[in-house]
This record gives C-alpha cells, sequence and structure tokens, in this order.
C-alpha cells in the first residue's frame, strides 16, 4: 500500500470518504454477512418445527426483522450509546455459536412456538448477563491475554473453513452439492479477489470482493442462459440446481414492509436460561478474540479495555435488543472481521453505509431479495479467502507474547481437545447432552473454555522459557548482529 493509498479516508476509522467509495465498501460487508446472519432463524425455527407453510409469514417476518436488527446493533457498535458499543470497525449479526444448543434445547422441549419463545426469553436473559459483564471487563481482562485470544481467533477462523468450503460446493443439502458447475463458479470468484487484490494493491484493491461477487452474479446468470438448470434429485423428483439465480424472486418480492415487534413472545423457563448463560460467556471470549483480531489486523496494535468492554457490552444488550423482535443473538461476525484484517478499510462511515443499507433491507423486502439469491457458491468463493485470514490473524496475535511452553501448551491443548473431542462422533455420543452440546459443532467453546482455564492454572516462569528451536533462533539471530557490527 502506497503512502497515499494510507492517507486515504478508508483507511482512518473517523474520516468521511466519498459517498460511493463509502457504498462499495459498506456493501461487500453486507454480501459477507447476509446469508450467516438469517441462516440461524432459519435452522433454529425449523429444529422448532416452524417449517411449513402455515410458518411462512412467521419466518419471514423473523428474517426481515434479523436484517432491522443486525443494521441497528452495528451502528451502535461503530459509533456507541454512552458506555454501550466499541466503536470499533466491527459489524454484527445472528451468531451461530449458539444454534447447538438451542437446537437441543428445542428438542427437549418439544418443539413449537412455545421452545422458541423459551430460547428468546433465555436469549434475553443472557443478553442482560452478558451486556452487564462487559462493563466490568477491565477487572476481568487479565483472564484473556493475547495467548488466550489468540487462540479464540484460530479457532474461530478453524470454524469457519468447513463452512466456507461447504458454500464453495454449493452449499449443505444442495442437490447438486460438488457439481463441477458450482466448483467452477467459486473457483472463478476466489480467483478474482486474489487477482484483483495482486493487480490493484491500493484502495482500488479494497473492492476486490464486491468486484468478484458482481462477477459471480453474471457469470452465474450466463450459465443459466447456457446450461440446464434443473436435475433429478435422489428421491427422482426434478429440482432447481443450486447456481440458479433467482430473479424472478426478486420481481415478486415488496417493495415496502413494517418490521413486526414480539412476533413471538419470549418465555422464562430455567433449563434454557442455564445452558444459555454459558454460552454467552464463550459468546464474550469469542467476541474479545474479534475485537483483537481487526484492531490488530485493521489498525496494528492492540485493543484498549474501552473497546473490549464496550464492545462485549453491544454484544450482550444487543442480543436482548433482538430477542424482542423475535430475533436470536446478534454478536460480532467474525467474517467481517476477516474483510476488515485482508482491506484495511477501518472507516466507520462506510461500514456504517452499510449498516444503514441493511437496515433498509428490513423495511424493503425486494433489497433483501437481490441478497437472498446470492448462490452459495458464489459467496464461498468470495468468503474461503476471508476465513483463512481470520486463522492468519489469530496466529499473529498469539504470537505477541513469547512462544513459551507455557503458552505453547495453551494453545495446543486448547485447540487438540477442542477440535479432537468433537470430530469423534462416537465419543460424543457417550456424554451427557449438556457437555455434548458444548463439545459437538465448531469447537470453539471448549477450546475457549480451555484456553482461560489453563491461562489461570499454568504457572507463569519468572523468566521467559523460550522452546529449543527458539533459543537456536535467538542465538542465530545474535550472531548474525555481531558479524553485521564486525565484533567478533
Amino acid at each position: 500500500m502506497s503512502e497515499s493509498d494510507c492517507q486515504s479516508p478508508l483507511f482512518q476509522f473517523a474520516g468521511r470518504p466519498p459517498f460511493i467509495q463509502s457504498l462499495v465498501h459498506g456493501v461487500q460487508h453486507v454480501l459477507a454477512m447476509f446469508v450467516g446472519n438469517l441462516t440461524p432463524i432459519l435452522v433454529v425455527s425449523g429444529a422448532c418445527g416452524l417449517a411449513g407453510p402455515e410458518f411462512a409469514e412467521l419466518r419471514g417476518t423473523l428474517l426481515q426483522n434479523a436484517m432491522l436488527v443486525a443494521g441497528l446493533v452495528t451502528l451502535v457498535q461503530l459509533y456507541g450509546f454512552g458506555p454501550v458499543g466499541g466503536r470499533i470497525p466491527i459489524f454484527m449479526g445472528v451468531s451461530s455459536t449458539f444454534l447447538g444448543m438451542m437446537c437441543a434445547i428445542a428438542n427437549s422441549m418439544g418443539g413449537g412456538v412455545a421452545a422458541f419463545g423459551a430460547i428468546l426469553g433465555a436469549t434475553l436473559i443472557g443478553g442482560l448477563f452478558e451486556g452487564t459483564l462487559g462493563l466490568f471487563l477491565r477487572y476481568l481482562r487479565r483472564f484473556f491475554p493475547c495467548v488466550v485470544t489468540g487462540t479464540v481467533v484460530i479457532a474461530i477462523g478453524l470454524s469457519l473453513l468447513p463452512v466456507g468450503f461447504s458454500f464453495f460446493m454449493g452449499g449443505s443439502g444442495a442437490n447438486d452439492f460438488g457439481s463441477p458447475e458450482n466448483f467452477l463458479l467459486a473457483t472463478i470468484v476466489m480467483a478474482t479477489v486474489l487477482i484483483w487484490q495482486r493487480v490493484f494493491p491500493g484502495v482500488l484493491g479494497t473492492s476486490s470482493m464486491i468486484v468478484a461477487i458482481v462477477l459471480g452474479y453474471l457469470v452465474a446468470t450466463v450459465m443459466g442462459w447456457c446450461l440446464p438448470t434443473t436435475a433429478i434429485a435422489a428421491d427422482g423428483a426434478e429440482c432447481v440446481r443450486s447456481w440458479v439465480v433467482d430473479w424472478p424472486r426478486v420481481a415478486a418480492a415488496d417493495w415496502f414492509a413494517l418490521p413486526a415487534l414480539l412476533p413471538i413472545r419470549p418465555t422464562f423457563q430455567l433449563n434454557a436460561i442455564l445452558p444459555i448463560l454459558v454460552l454467552f460467556v464463550v459468546s464474550a471470549v469469542e467476541t474479545i478474540g474479534d475485537i483483537s483480531a481487526v484492531i490488530i489486523g485493521g489498525f496494528s496494535r492492540e485493543a484498549t479495555d474501552r473497546e473490549l468492554s464496550g464492545g462485549i457490552a453491544c454484544d450482550g444488550y444487543g442480543s436482548s435488543f433482538a430477542a424482542l423482535f423475535g430475533v436470536l443473538p446478534c454478536t460480532s461476525f467474525s467474517q467481517n472481521v476477516g474483510i476488515v484484517s485482508i482491506t484495511k478499510v477501518v472507516n466507520r462511515f462506510a461500514l456504517a453505509v452499510g449498516a444503514v443499507f441493511l437496515v433498509l433491507c428490513g423495511f424493503c423486502p425486494k433489497l433483501a431479495a437481490v441478497l437472498a439469491i446470492m448462490p452459495q457458491s458464489v459467496l464461498g468463493g468470495a468468503a474461503i479467502v476471508v476465513f483463512v485470514s481470520i486463522v492468519y490473524y489469530g496466529v499473529r496475535l498469539a504470537a505477541r507474547e513469547p512462544f513459551s511452553v507455557r503458552n505453547t501448551c495453551i494453545i495446543s491443548v486448547a485447540l487438540w481437545l477442542g477440535y479432537g473431542v468433537s470430530a469423534v462422533p462416537a465419543l460424543l455420543e457417550r456424554m451427557p447432552s449438556l457437555a455434548r452440546c458444548v463439545f459437538s459443532g465448531a469447537g470453539i467453546v471448549p477450546v475457549a473454555a480451555l484456553a482461560v482455564t489453563l491461562n489461570l492454572v499454568l504457572p507463569r516462569a519468572r523468566q521467559s522459557t523460550m522452546l529449543a528451536s527458539d533459543e537456536e533462533f535467538e542465538r542465530a539471530l545474535a550472531k548474525a548482529k555481531r558479524k553485521t557490527s564486525g565484533e567478533a
């Protein structure tokens, strides 16, 4: 990045870039999180049995509210509201961290609107708990040094890789999953991101994501003109291929619809509240990792107590606000953290334009439909680059502390046990239901819990004990310095 590029308002948090540039970068964030923001609503409502035609209007309302809430909570995160909001370049959206636990709660309660209401009640209470926890974070920050938050960021990135690859191949459950058309379309989008960043390394290069996604739309549309758009599923029924862009859906969507307050009334049941409270603590650790990653990736420094405290408070209170609209916990979105780390665009106004666009989507189903018809393989081609970058910045964050024996033990044991247990289905089946929910899925929950616990339990050496390989490296470096300075 040249010196003139560094002076661009796009790379300054409080700058005011031209509106067109802001719109491009803001919508780029919306494109990256749009499907992920809606997916948890679809999964949990399906687990509650709210997937039939009689619930179509309710589900549409929940999805519309999810876009509105994500945009509003993002604005609070960007600009702050008293002590709430970190005033940091982070996009907020409906979290997938809670999916395993919420589906388990839905099954244990027999599903239905009542189960979804109990989940919303637990979200309301849990959000208040996390928000209050965030306000007192300065007293708790010693529990979350770089080695812990870096490990959590690595876990976040690793957990997103299978999701990104599933999108890459057409999306989980697609009848043509892994088809050559999906692979080709995703590869074109991924190659466009990489080539665009390489050819245009300055301000223009930061638009790589949206350029690639727009190209993906165009290529998919042309494919629809030239290739068969239907296939025969395994059950013998005819189905539409997943890469087809459903433009008629946009034409049929309404231009305006008001969001609904309390589409499902929250209820409060202890068997739903207690496990969700545990996950809100884990969500706070995940948010610490996200904030740390976006600050080190965008500003090349560590996050301050004020940024972490306000960011977690926004996570919590924003989730409670979301529950009033029938929306699940609204927390920081890791894929958008990756975009900031790649592009270095940290401008608050640019992200705010994207947040306002998301709010408008909450009022305008037709705008939402334009994004909702994006083929999963197009999203996967762009997202896989972002998800890999999150792992990279997690390693960078953890490396801000020496790779001592103690710190290496924290990272390796947390990642090993967190992902090892979740990778063995036979072992998961033998666990109690609560432990099964914690260890199944992405593995972020056990990784975060183990990293925090090991950081408290393992004693700190008075003097940093380097690994043997690090000692050899330090000796070689010192020797090279002596030769350079002319010393013996």
